[in-house]
């Protein structure tokens, strides 16, 4: 048996009226003909709350005696015994008497949900665990019953129950909630008009946030990438500059405009992990978001504006902030800039907003956290500097009469080594050593003009310029190596930090990882390859990019995974520093093929349970079901072949008549549970082809009385591109069940309309209607609502109707009937009107 389902109204405070909510909604199940109890409800003697337990079963409580006083608890054993399709439990957070069953009325609720008994049930938000300390502070009161967040949220309905603390303390003077001697006591303190207004905020705060939770698993289900504008979330793009700071006051500002807005900042690095920004700096911003209530988000990307773009999509942002860009006027040659591109990609669902700040147009500087590529101009200016440089010096210094001497011109040399190393690294230094040493013999040593040295000092002086020369280019090279190593670490414990946490929240899929890597070390194509054993050929468990390697061996990088699995990656040799990063990603490759080849052992196994599931009701249906009809048919028959009776002729033909009406409803079974049977096998296959409603509705009314059934379908309607056989077979089940369940003397409405996008074919019946939470569940197989009797069909109606619906691209769904009763929707997607050829509406008109 299947799990129940809890239905919670979270009331904003005490006495907004929480229990009389469930009172109303458990009289509305028993008008539908739902079996409804009370298993306890705590009514507090208010007199409109005791009005609404009239005509619900009450469970009798449990008298339980603790140091001397008898208190009533609810009867768990009772509730389980008497097994009613849906309970009433009040007060979730309730605390049960030492010696009930379980501690706490929650746990109780959980074993009535475990034995596949729906509840309904009541709480107030300051009972909520993680919110006890906010109440306290709020009200000045402890909140000693709580109940854990994740009972509530597992809850499959939610239903805030809220009213304004002007009316709610007008409820308390009137005496609707306490009693007279208790009301002023309770206005003055728990009831003030602030702490109302408090409570009714965390009750709002905490239901957004958990539609926003099922809004973010129904969009990730259906893979939606567009923007749905339900909420303000601002994303404040920062590159670890100065203006961060003003950036992310402004889009807090904006967040702050919109009821709920919430703010996100970003900062993208390479993949590589060679970042100017400061790693101080970007410390204090997150600080900053922090405290402004935000949230900071570390990604990475090597193109800046897809990657923002593609982060502010997953998270359903509506507005983007960026910065004026800092880039001097000149450099707008190499391209528009990030905020330029996110404005142009960002499409109509995503608004863009350009801040100014003090720091645009002036360039970005020298980087704070610098690498070993010191780019390209740089390497130039060194390179220019310690070649060229000496020259110069050279041509200025044997220009002046007298000169400063050997010693001076060593130094103004070793100035110019200096600078080659901090502007060029460590070659363009040496180069520099190299030329000064040269020109300093041939240009300033005696004998001049010659490479020859006569006084010893001078060889001294110029190997100890040698000497310095290349100690500081060394120092500088190995300085600039160190940084870029602590560069390299930082981004290989991003990405370790990253992977760990999806996997162990379980977000990532494998192709999604794939992706991560050859984004992260700038591949072409990444593969994940497999093998049953040393001889067998490799096979693709998964790939990304274009033309994946087939084969290790033919893939620039490979990464062995065990004896028979390897990562294989194709676009450029990685150096032996990256390989440790991609072994972890290697690793977490296979454990995710691993988990997937789980799931779906997992859902195979539940395709064989559901299989068993249906084998068995289809026993008990054959045992029952079928064998009715054949009984019927049999007694009929062998009435007819008797010699002991002379049967009139009227008693034949009645005979006759219920052997043809036997045989009918015995192939009407027999056809569900065929088709049933293929569409359990995946055997269906529908052949689409245009057509329109009226040629194939009223076919499907053959099998129903006449008159049970009203007929409007437009001559204007568009043509609709389905399998005839199965929409007709579709539409006969459907309109059969609500024949069915409808009273004889109100006949069902069959109507179709065209409207934006779509056709759609309403069957409506004004029978006992279906309750929300079973209007999914009447769709499975063998399944009948309410009471109908056993003999009334194996249950395979509606499952087969929204099989065969869902073959041919239709979608079929279940909605109340304004008034009572149900409303069968069946959605059909039109030709559309220029893919309709010209004779076809010719054709149309000429048969009208």
């Amino acid at each position: 048996m299947g799990r129940g389902k809890l239905r919670i109204y979270l009331g904003a405070a005490p006495g907004v009226g929480k229990t009389y909510a469930m009172l109303s909604e458990a009289h509305r199940r028993v008008e539908r003909g739902s079996d409804v109890v009370a298993g306890f409800v705590e009514h507090h003697n208010r007199p409109r709350t005791v009005v609404m337990l009239h005509g619900l079963e009450q469970v009798p409580r449990r008298d339980l005696d603790y140091r001397g006083t008898v208190f009533a608890e609810m009867d768990v054993d009772a509730v389980l015994r008497r097994r009613p399709a849906v309970a009433l439990v009040d007060e979730l957070a309730h605390t049960n008497i030492p010696g009930s069953r379980n501690a706490k009325r929650w746990q109780d609720v959980e074993e009535l949900l475990q034995a596949g008994i729906d509840v309904v049930s009541t709480v107030n938000i300051q009972h909520l665990e993680s919110l006890g300390d906010v109440v306290e502070s709020i009200t000045g009161v402890r909140q000693r019953e709580t109940v854990p967040d994740e009972v509530v949220r597992r809850a499959d309905q939610i239903e805030l129950v809220d009213m304004s603390p002007q009316a709610l303390r007008r409820r308390m003077a009137h005496g609707n909630i306490y009693k007279p001697d208790r009301v002023d006591a309770a206005l003055s303190n728990y009831f003030r008009p602030g702490n109302l207004t408090a409570l009714r905020e965390l009750a709002l705060l905490w239901t957004a946030d958990r539609v926003d939770e099922y809004l973010r698993e129904y969009r990730g289900e259906h893979d939606i990438r567009t923007t749905w504008q339900a909420r303000e979330r601002i994303v404040v793009g920062l590159t670890g500059g100065p203006e961060g700071r003003t950036l992310i006051r402004r889009a807090a500002r904006l967040a702050e405009k919109g009821a709920g807005g919430e703010l996100l900042a970003v900062y993208i690095s390479r993949s590589d992990g060679l970042s100017s920004a400061s790693p101080k700096e970007l410390a204090v911003q997150r600080t900053l978001v922090e405290d402004l209530g935000g949230s900071f988000h570390h990604v990475i990307g090597d193109d800046v504006p897809s990657a923002l773009l593609e982060f502010a999509r997953g998270v359903n942002a509506t507005q983007i902030v960026l910065g004026s860009s800092r880039r001097k006027s000149w450099q707008y040659v190499l391209g528009p800039g990030v905020g330029a591109t996110v404005a142009r990609e960002s499409g109509s669902d995503l608004d863009v907003h350009i801040v100014t700040h003090d720091e645009a147009a002036k360039g970005r500087g020298l980087p704070v956290a610098r690498g070993a590529r010191l780019g390209r101009s740089r390497i130039l200016a060194g390179w220019l500097v310690g070649v060229l440089g000496p020259a110069v010096l050279t041509l200025l210094l044997t220009s002046l009469e007298p000169g400063p001497g050997l010693a001076n011109d060593v130094l103004l040399f070793l100035g110019l080594t200096v600078a080659a190393a901090l502007l060029g690294g460590l070659r363009p230094a040496l180069a520099g050593a190299a030329v000064g040493s040269l020109l300093l013999n041939y240009y300033f040593t005696p004998p001049l003009h010659t490479l020859t040295i006569s006084d010893p000092e001078n060889i001294v002086a110029i190997s100890v310029f040698f000497a310095v020369a290349v100690s500081v280019a060394s120092v500088v090279d190995l300085a600039a190596r160190r940084t870029h190593q602590a560069a390299r670490l930082r981004a290989e414990s991003e990405i370790l930090t990253l992977l760990a946490g999806s996997l162990l929240r379980g977000e990532t899929t494998l192709d999604a990882l794939l992706e991560r890597v050859r984004e992260t070390f700038a591949m072409e194509s990444v593969a994940l390859l497999e093998r049953g054993s040393e001889v067998e050929p490799w096979i693709s468990s998964g790939s990304v990019g274009p033309d994946p390697a087939e084969r290790p061996e033919d893939a620039d990088v490979d990464m062995p995974i065990g004896d028979h699995m390897a990562l294989a990656l194709t676009g450029r040799v990685l150096p032996a520093e990256d390989r440790r990063v991609l072994g972890a990603f290697a690793a977490q490759a296979m454990a995710l093929l691993d988990r997937q080849r789980l799931v779906g052992e997992a859902q195979e196994a539940r395709s064989l349970a559901e299989g068993n599931k249906i084998r068995t009701a289809l026993l008990a249906a054959v045992s029952h079901d079928l064998r009715t009809p054949l009984a019927g048919i049999k007694a009929s028959v062998s009435s007819l072949r008797s010699d002991d009776v002379d049967w009139s002729e009227e008693d034949r033909a009645e005979l006759l008549a219920g052997i043809e009406a036997g045989a009918d409803r015995l192939g009407n079974l027999v056809d569900n549970l065929l088709d049933m049977s293929r569409l359990q096998t995946g055997t269906v296959t529908p052949v689409l082809r245009e057509i329109d409603l009226d040629e194939v509705v009223p076919m499907a009314l053959g099998g129903v009385p006449e008159g049970s059934v009203d007929l409007d379908i437009p001559e204007d309607l568009p043509m609709v591109t389905v399998d005839p056989g199965l929409l007709e077979r579709t539409v006969a089940n459907i309109v059969e069940n609500a024949v069915k369940y409808s009273p004889e003397d109100t006949p069902v409405l069959v109507a179709a309309s065209a409207l934006r996008d779509r056709v759609e074919l309403r069957v409506v019946d004004r029978g006992p209607g279906v309750p929300d939470e079973a209007k999914e569940r009447i769709f499975a197989p063998f399944q009948r609502h309410g009471d109908a009797p056993r003999g009334a069909g194996v249950g395979l109606g509606l499952a087969v109707a929204r099989g065969f619906a869902e073959a041919i691209g239709a979608t079929l769904t279940a909605e109340d009937t304004p008034g009572g009763g149900l409303t069968m929707v069946l959605t059909l997607t039109p030709v559309p009107a220029a893919d309709r050829p010209p004779e076809v509406s010719d054709l149309r008109r000429a048969r009208r």
